[in-house]
């Protein structure tokens, strides 16, 4: 349990459990008339929705501005309010404390809500009920917390059954809320409230959650009220005023919850903006065959496509499309569903996309027929959506292509470049599942995000496998290389935020079992353990056992990519170098744009198993001579090595920095050289040839051996001492460089002397290096600038 919830929890027990007696005050009037600290301002911090517009998102959050939004065009948004930001930074200003006078401020404006609903809140013959929901001025997808159905009691949940002749609606309504204020605003742990129902499930003999009928849902909200009374010393809160104000202190509280700065932190989101918190008149997706809730975009936000996309759940509330509780329906269903309503879904999706000239995210629900609008946003998408959603307004005329670049994050391009698994490699799968976000992953698994963490930060592989993720788990997300669960929707948890965060994503792969307590996921007949290791492709769903190989993605870029790019190129104002040790690195960055190679790291060509044995040799040699045949061994492949990155790069410079390691970290280990000696002396003798040929090269690695070998013989030092080793790399340099401009091809290159300390250093290194550039020239009588 969080810090946080135990602080709830004791705030919760400042109340007084037992009824107002005549002369006292009620729970209501002490939350009201508690001592508070006084306002700072006199700011407005309450905007019902028809008060609030778009513009107002660092105020009123995305969710809150996007609602006054919607509901100035006219749209049907359920009526409410919204508590500014400022409230939330004033609360923890104040040492997590309410405002003063604000608690009388929330009940005016419920007043106001119960006269613009003719609904009472608490009132049992028709009661009114809210949702109570977070919202940043940026999207932070279920990290900070929510509560529906708020303002059911022991009283009110009968006067909604009587009021919708449903009881089955009203008692799992109930049970809903109750589950939902333990969890967030107690700190009771929400998998003692799912043990309840799952054990209800299982003595019915049904599978899903509605197939239990009121009776059953008594009895669960029963043991709900043993629980709360078990974690918290009191009965479940029945006054409504004290729950709405809990709520709205527990939406302040988590935006400090550890999830919310994991996703802060590696979204780089201030810590400072703090949330906005709408309170808004509940409206009842699970009320039947001919209600429901769903999720959509406006577009496709996998690959950018103009078309709807999204899910949608019959007789469900929200929370359970986006916590992948069960697997929904594609958002198509609707339409042969509820043609009307998906018609009128359509229209508002496209005003919406249109007001906001973007993609949009939706929340919506339908009740007893009556479509009503939630939320909008704009929606996460991938880096490929991203570009061609860019592409496509800008080409439509809805935007400038200035407006199209600054909406793609440069460092999302990178997403483009994921792996995947290698066609040519032969493999079955095991299974499909939903494509959530795009790119392949491989790697060993885990079953919880804290071991995911640890041992992504040991650099290991892994794959996070969940039933379903919650937002508890986004440090765990971050570590691993991909995330499987097995319920849950392209608009759940897992998907959205592996869809933003770049990472590969499998969900809705409902043909694995996963065991938490044995540690074990069945996909068929085949249990797979901890450790093992497992496949996934969020581009297509697919599933496989065991490692296989991935490549990257294509070198040519496509062409709306490549269009896209072209339009930056045209604008841009800072040309960008890369690093290159390969012809292939450096065709690579020139498709990719590069003006340049910044560094050639001439040690990285040594280790190619080719080489490496030359180079030793060439350290061991007793004599100079002996050096020199190594060295002239080496030069070709050098000079081919630069002659082919020279030619990728022709017409930019290509800056090749030459031998900077210590030599020692060319030859094997001290202490791998020390046992192979030993084992041959004890085994073969000392006048064995092989004995003695490996007892010079140990006693060569020690003599290079450094205590510090940032500091020792190494960098412009190396070349000082042996300059053969510089002359060689130089010659080989403006060989390749002559013989390409023989050709006519522009080969520019710039020569570093690296890890200069003093100005001797650079002269001898100066004066050596260009010797031999200028012997090269004359030989070959080609001019290299």
């Amino acid at each position: 349990m969080e810090k946080v919830s135990v602080a709830r929890t004791r705030r919760y027990n400042d109340f007084p459990s037992t009824p107002a007696q005549e002369g006292e005050q009620s729970v209501s009037e002490a939350v009201l008339t508690a001592p508070r600290p006084a306002a700072t301002d006199g700011r407005k911090r309450i905007w019902f929705f028809d008060e609030g517009s778009g513009s107002m998102k660092n105020l009123l959050g995305g969710k809150g501005a996007g609602l006054a939004e919607m509901t100035q065009a006219g749209l049907p948004v359920p009526p409410g309010f919204t508590l500014t930001t400022e409230v939330c930074l004033a609360y923890y200003a104040a040492g997590r404390r309410l405002p003063d006078a604000l608690p009388s401020e929330i009940a005016a404006s419920m007043r106001e809500l119960e006269h613009r609903t003719a609904k009472g809140f608490g009132n049992a013959a028709d009661p009114l009920l809210v949702s109570v929901r977070s919202g940043a001025r940026v999207s932070m997808p279920g990290m900070m917390d929510t509560i529906l159905n708020l303002g059911l009691n022991d009283e009110t949940v009968a006067g909604l059954a009587r009021l919708t002749g449903n009881d089955r609606f009203a008692y799992d309504a109930y049970r809903r809320f109750m589950a939902m204020f333990g969890d967030v605003v107690l700190g009771i742990p929400k998998a003692e409230f799912e043990h309840v129902v799952e054990e209800a499930k299982r003595k019915a003999r049904v599978a899903t959650d509605p197939e239990l009928d009121a009776g059953k849902w008594k009895e669960v909200i029963a043991q709900y009220r043993e629980i709360v009374r078990i974690h918290t010393g009191k009965p479940f809160p029945q006054d409504v005023h004290e729950q709405l104000e809990l709520a709205i202190a527990a939406v302040f509280d988590s935006w400090h919850s550890k999830r919310a700065q994991d996703y802060r932190a590696f979204n780089k989101i201030p810590d400072d903006w703090g949330t906005a918190c709408s309170v808004c008149t509940m409206v009842f997706g699970n009320m039947g065959e001919d209600s429901g809730t769903g999720v959509a975009f406006t577009r496709d936000p996998n690959t950018g496509e103009k078309t709807l996309f999204g899910e949608y759940l019959r007789n469900a509330q929200g929370e359970d499309v986006v916590a992948g509780i069960r697997t929904p329906m594609k958002l198509s269903e609707l339409q042969s569903a509820q043609p009307d309503v998906y018609g009128q879904f359509v229209t508002i999706a496209g005003q919406l996309e249109l007001h906001y000239r973007d993609m949009q995210d939706l929340e919506f629900t339908v009740e007893r027929g009556k479509l009503w609008m939630l939320q909008t946003r704009s929606g996460k998408r991938s880096a490929e959506a991203a570009v061609k959603i860019a592409l496509d307004f800008a080409h439509d005329g809805i935007i400038t292509k200035d407006e199209a670049l600054n909406r793609v994050e440069a460092n999302t391009l990178d997403q483009l470049f994921h792996a995947r698994i290698d066609p040519h490699q032969r493999y079955d799968v095991a299974g499909k599942g939903l494509n959530a976000s795009p790119g392949a992953a491989s790697g060993e698994i885990v079953f919880d995000a804290d071991t995911a963490a640890a041992r992504g930060r040991a650099g290991e592989s892994v794959i996070l496998v969940r039933v379903e993720t919650a937002p508890d788990d986004v440090h765990g997300m971050i570590a691993a290389k991909g995330v499987l669960t097995s319920r849950g929707g392209a608009t759940s948890h897992a998907a959205v935020v592996a869809r933003g965060m770049g990472k590969p994503c499998v969900v809705g792969f409902d043909a694995m079992t996963v065991d938490y307590r044995e540690k074990t996921a069945t996909i068929g007949s085949a249990v797979l353990r901890e450790g093992d290791w497992i496949t996934i492709d969020g581009t297509t769903g697919n599933v496989a056992l065991g490692r296989l190989q991935l490549i990257p993605p294509p070198s040519a870029l496509p062409d709306w990519l490549d269009e896209f790019l072209g339009w930056a190129d045209k604008r841009k104002r800072l040309g960008v170098w890369a690093n290159a040790d390969t012809p292939e690195d450096a065709r690579k960055a020139r498709e990719l744009g590069a003006t340049g190679i910044g560094l050639t790291r001439t040690e990285h060509m040594f280790m190619q198993p080719d080489r490496l044995p030359v180079v030793q040799r060439m350290i061991v040699s007793d004599t100079p001579q002996a050096r020199a045949e190594a060295l002239a061994e080496l030069l070709p492949f050098q000079r081919d090595d630069f002659a082919g990155i020279l030619e990728a790069m022709a017409g930019y410079p290509v800056t090749i920095r030459l031998l900077d390691p210590p030599l020692h970290e060319f030859l094997p280990s001290l202490e791998q050289l020390l046992v192979e000696t030993t084992e041959l002396r004890l085994g073969r003798g000392e006048n064995d040839p092989q004995y003695q040929q490996q007892a010079r090269v140990l006693a060569r690695v020690r003599a290079l051996h450094e205590q510090n070998p940032m500091l020792g013989l190494r960098v412009c030092r190396l070349g000082i001492l042996y300059p053969e080793i510089y002359a060689m790399q130089v010659r080989a340099i403006f060989e390749a460089a002559c013989a390409l401009r023989a050709r006519g091809v522009d080969a520019q290159p710039d020569v570093m002397i690296p890890g200069v300390g003093t100005l001797e250093e650079m002269r001898v290194t100066f004066d050596a290096t260009k010797s031999v550039a200028d012997a090269v020239i004359a030989e070959t009588g080609v001019p290299v600038p």
